[in-house]
């Protein structure tokens, strides 16, 4: 588990404009490092968290590859020599000023006081003092590390579920923004399933687009937040370590927002577009199935269009009982609409059955309608309900089922009616088709039939207690909304 904070300190000029937002030189400095102090954890994707962010600056933020550092695994001198860098930079070539802008992001081990890169130490006030020291019009200083959360407390920080910045004039905006993964007595954490810690993430996924609210193709630093803070909060809740609250305290004079990125495109741009849909939430991977998380959408974001790289990925997207998964190939310049009718419906016993799952074993209630063939020759159907709890394990399914049904027969001397209720042990293999599995096994258990009978003589009722070892197969087709149906023979 990695606990985490994102502070970004904001100050001097606003941008009013995507094209105005890159018209000033901007430079990034990305740290990463997986290692912090001998008695911390090593972690596993903080260098690959700065890298993300080196990734979407770049190919929707408007920095040339020339201005963004990426320093991973670097100790606390190499940062400190790098931002020293940058600023000179800015300053003597004159590159600073109203549109220029500085993001030093860290992501890594940290407390309170300190980031902790690779056994070193650097002051937390002295990183934020060189940020606030540049010559750049615009500085963000985005920290995302152990045991923070405490700064936007010494800052005078107040949670909040969202951070509004509305644009009612062109005031330049002045002063800092913090804004924190999580509150300063929660973990925040990072995700095996999406290779990343949580809030960088949604951060990441939102500047891709997913965060543009307002449908304008461009992506701000409130829209930003608000969709890390809903996706963080929404995913982290799910975890054992529990829910982290985003939080954000700010000091500005001007009322004006920041222009992240911007994913509107046109001729001759490089990258796709691509627009999943809003039934359910998504993840986008690279390549295949077993690709890095790209991106994700939210079932209930305003906007499930995202800019990326053209190439080949993989889209899931996961419901109560199934996935929707699919390759995807997206074209540079080109939209790219997925429509839920052509992926393919994965059933989650069956991602258990194949190993492709998160889970080792699924567990599962069932019940429905339940017909038989007649008990004896001439009589009706048994026809009643079942309900089973269920353990699908990889390659086989094991269930307790408890049955009832109705049948009986009618001539001309007599009528009855038979009640079967039959309590059964089941173990199968089962072998899933594209569209189809198919089962073959083996069930035990006790049984008892009542019989009542109408006649015109005597004809007392009756009933008998049976061991049963029943063994068959059949046919299970999965149906849309956790509907199955399955036709079985066995004797």
């Amino acid at each position: 588990m990695k606990t985490r904070v994102l502070m970004i300190v904001l100050s001097c000029v606003a941008l009013t404009g995507a094209a105005r937002a890159q018209a000033g030189v901007r430079v990034a400095i990305l740290v990463g490092n997986n290692t912090g102090e001998s008695d911390e954890a090593r972690l596993r994707y903080a260098e690959e968290d700065a890298a993300k962010m080196s990734r979407v600056l770049h190919d929707l933020g408007g920095f040339h590859a020339e201005d963004l550092i990426l320093l991973r695994g670097e100790s606390t001198e190499s940062v400190r020599r790098a931002v020293i860098r940058v600023n000179e930079r800015l300053r003597q070539d004159g590159a600073g000023g109203r549109d220029s802008l500085l993001v030093v992001y860290y992501s890594g081990h940290a407390d309170a006081r300190a980031l902790h890169l690779g056994g070193t130490s650097f002051a937390i006030d002295e990183i934020e003092a060189l940020v606030r020291g540049s010559a750049a019009g615009m500085r963000i200083l985005v920290v995302d590390a152990c045991r923070s959360g405490s700064l936007t407390r010494v800052k005078g920080g107040v949670p909040a579920p969202a951070f509004d910045v509305q644009v009612t004039s062109a005031a330049p905006s002045e002063g800092a923004v913090f804004l924190t993964s999580s509150a300063a007595n929660e973990d925040a954490q990072e995700s095996d399933a999406l290779r990343g810690s949580f809030f960088t993430h949604y951060l990441v996924s939102g500047l891709l687009g997913a965060a543009d609210s307002d449908g304008d193709r461009r992506v701000t630093l409130s829209e930003a937040y608000a969709y890390a803070y809903e996706g963080t909060l929404r995913a982290s809740s799910r975890s054992l370590a529990g829910t982290q609250h985003p939080t954000f305290s700010y000091d500005l004079r001007g009322h004006e927002d920041v222009i992240l990125t911007s994913t509107g495109g046109g001729a001759g741009h490089t990258m796709a577009h691509v627009t999943l849909p809003s039934t359910r939430a998504f993840l986008v991977l690279q390549d295949g199935p077993e690709g890095a998380v790209v991106a994700e959408t939210s079932a209930n974001a305003a906007s499930h269009r995202l800019t990326l790289p053209p190439g080949r990925y993989f889209v899931r997207g996961r419901g109560r009982d199934d996935l929707l998964e699919g390759a995807v190939a997206l074209q540079a310049d080109a939209e790219r609409t997925v429509r839920e009718p052509e992926l393919e419906r994965v059933a989650y016993a069956r991602l258990v059955r194949k190993g492709g799952g998160e889970r080792e074993r699924l567990r599962g209630l069932h019940a429905g309608y339940v017909v038989r063939s007649p008990l004896w020759r001439g009589a009706d159907p048994c026809q009643g309900v079942f309900a089973a709890a269920e353990l699908v394990t990889r390659g086989f399914s094991w269930a307790v089922r408890a049955s009832a049904c109705r049948g009986g027969f009618t001539n001309q001397n007599v009528a009855s009616t038979a009640d079967d209720v039959n309590l059964q042990l089941e173990g199968a293999h089962v072998w899933d088709l594209s569209r189809a599995s198919l089962h073959l096994g083996i069930g035990l258990g006790p049984s008892l039939l009542s019989e009542s009978f109408t006649s015109a003589g005597v004809a007392p009722s009756r009933q008998s207690v049976a061991g049963t070892l029943t063994a068959g197969g059949g046919v299970e087709v999965p149906l849309p909304r956790g509907f199955v149906v399955d036709a079985a023979l066995a004797t």
